[in-house]
């Protein structure tokens, strides 16, 4: 199987797809992460998605124990993970059987033959051995011991006890990969010095296992030859991978810097949220107050303790938190206190599913709590745009003295793509309603004309004393009042604020038509699926397809209703039963609104979307 050949040929590819999966235990994250680096560094466009169990530790070669993670290279615009697969690695016999049906035909597998014992066969509920029975003949399959090899690898390097040196297989399976993408391994040498900094023994052995899997890869006669992917033509400027979590927390550092205030987090761990925590806990240098709460009332409280002491205060979540959080955001917006609620959605109802993704929240942020209780609701839509809309999220909370619930989902909170690095100075201006100093006629709930927001004003401010609280306020001293022309003023008045944000917010503006056909209508995460099918669709000569995305949910964008009327059809694309469908139905009378769900924990599919949408155009 092995052998001494000429370097072999490189073909060009525009896009790969490619897959790592095992035992939440084999490190796959940790693989797809470093290609993912890798090939952003060389310049390609990427977008990621791990995949992982709930459990913390699944039983061992179970098939609910599956880790995987995705990662989608281009010279091309990439907007998604991808669908199918062109490289498919497998560790053990249960990734193998939960993964393969994504794998194109004809295209390649790589397996651990090590991992294909009776046990682990059994475990996976194959009754035969799949290298041996010919169910994979519809795909090129490279047997490699990988667990052998490692160890042959490792022989003469000391200190390492078996543990780690099964843990290194991981990097054997990326060095073959790396070898097959003609990608660099300088950059994950690199994090091997980084990572294991004190511990010499573990970057020679990752570092050796590593080269070993190129070097095998390049001597296989069983890869006829090598592939690359050209740099993508993107925007000048300096770009780096980032995670949605870890863009969403830059968001909120760019907004206290922007906004001169000090960054307050009040927050309960919770999945997949507290990646955010873990990131704004790194930047105690940039003035970062973070607090973990010991449940989810007191991480929102503690932040509307931070926001009435004039703090940019944020608070984060999932949506079983969220549903905690109800009582005291319907404080927040009855104080009329600027506070952001960051909502990373997953599957539900109750428990769910942890870590798989779901846009079952909406109608929980629009209507989640008692009385009339509006709050502006807006939606990040990429990785890289979490930054964009935790930015805005910041500024129309302190603009407009009412909360925002930040809504994001598991699929672009953990998956990663490039994001240019932007300047806090080219950004736009974030003012804030803090009155400084008293004046004669000054009182706690005087608006501004335009944006009917309240003065805020800070305790401890000479001559600025004033109540807050649950009860109802007089509409100008900010004093406890049951009058009932009183009650139903302010209940106008904060709706009427938050409808005002319209003002403020950019229109709707559609992409690929500005009128025709079918308009496809998306919100939140689901746009890289449905901006690649619609793209596709286009190329194909389907010209009268366009593709309206949502960002801002409550309020709408004011010209919502005239682009509407510019479609034959429009078809609402959602991860839950339709939720978003209903809003725009309360919103906008007259209008046949068609639905296509998914409530799986997964993401659109591209061709089930191209072939939906096809049927309605045909």
């Amino acid at each position: 199987m092995i052998a001494a050949t000429e370097k072999k040929k490189q073909e060009v590819l525009e896009a790969v797809v490619i897959r790592f999966v095992g035992d939440s235990g084999d490190g796959m994250q940790l693989t797809g992460t470093q290609f993912s680096d890798t090939s952003a560094m060389f310049g390609n466009d990427v977008a990621t998605f791990p995949n992982y169990p709930a459990e913390i530790r699944a039983p061992q070669g179970s098939l609910y124990g599956v880790s995987g993670f995705q990662v989608h290279i281009g010279s091309v615009e990439i907007s998604t993970p991808g669908d199918n697969v062109d490289l498919l690695v497998a560790m053990n016999p249960a990734g193998l059987k939960t993964n393969l049906h994504a794998l194109k035909p004809g295209h390649t597998v790589i397996v651990d033959t090590d991992a294909f014992t009776k046990k682990n066969l059994e475990k996976a509920l194959y009754e035969t051995n799949p290298l041996e029975d010919g169910s994979l003949e519809n795909y090129r399959v490279i047997e490699v011991a990988m667990g052998t090899m490692t160890k042959e690898a490792l022989k003469d390097v000391e200190g390492l006890d078996n543990k780690s040196i099964t843990r290194s297989k991981n990097m054997f399976s990326l060095g073959m990969v790396y070898w097959m993408y003609d990608r660099s391994k300088e950059h994950t040498i690199a994090f091997f010095e980084k990572k294991f900094k004190s511990k010499p023994e573990l970057i020679e052995a990752n570092t050796k296992v590593l080269n070993a899997g190129f070097y095998f890869a390049e001597t296989l006669e069983i890869i006829p030859n090598a592939y690359t992917i050209s740099p993508a033509k993107m925007a000048p400027g300096t770009y780096r991978i980032l995670m949605g979590n870890q863009a969403t927390a830059w968001g909120f550092l760019a907004a206290a810097e922007k906004s001169g205030l000090e960054l307050f987090l009040g927050s309960y761990p919770i999945t997949p949220a507290t990646d955010i925590l873990h990131e704004l806990v790194k930047h105690k240098h940039f003035g970062v107050k973070a607090f973990q709460a010991e449940d989810e009332i007191a991480g929102i409280t503690s932040s509307i303790g931070a926001a009435f002491a004039g703090d940019l205060a944020i608070t984060t979540t999932s949506g079983p938190g969220l549903a905690l959080k109800g009582e005291a955001l319907g404080l927040a917006m009855m104080i009329e206190l600027p506070l952001v609620i960051v909502n990373v959605q997953r599957g539900g109802p109750s428990t769910g599913l942890p870590t798989k993704t779901e846009q079952s929240d909406l109608l929980q942020a629009m209507y989640g709590r008692n009385g009339e209780s509006p709050v502006i609701v807006i939606a990040a839509s990429t990785p890289a745009n979490c930054f964009e809309y935790a930015y805005m999220a910041a500024k129309l909370t302190l603009e407009h003295m009412t909360p925002v619930v930040l809504l994001t989902d598991g699929y672009i909170a953990n998956g990663s793509a490039p994001w240019k690095i932007q300047s806090v100075e080219s950004m736009s201006e974030i003012k804030n309603n803090i009155v400084k100093e008293a004046t004669e006629n000054w009182h706690p709930y005087d608006r501004n004309e335009d944006s009917l927001a309240r003065t805020w004003a800070i305790p401890g401010t000479p001559g600025l004393e004033h109540r807050v609280g649950g009860l109802e306020k007089d509409r100008i001293s900010g004093n406890v009042s049951y009058v009932p022309e009183n009650h139903e003023f302010m209940t106008k008045i904060r709706a009427e604020k938050v409808k005002r944000v319209q003002n403020y917010i950019p229109e709707i503006v559609p992409e690929f038509t500005q009128e025709g056909d079918l308009l496809v209508i998306g919100w939140g995460g689901t746009y890289g699926s449905l901006h690649s099918a619609v793209k596709e669709l286009n190329d194909e000569g389907f010209s009268t397809i366009g593709l309206a995305h949502f960002n801002y949910i409550n309020p709408l964008p004011k010209n919502t209703e005239e682009l509407l009327k510019k479609f034959k059809k429009i078809i609402v694309c959602e991860l839950n039963s339709g939720q978003f469908v209903k809003v725009l139905k309360i919103n906008y009378h007259g209008f046949d609104f068609l639905q296509f769900n998914k409530v799986q924990g997964l993401p659109f599919a591209n061709n089930e979307l191209v072939e939906k949408f096809k049927s309605l155009v045909k």
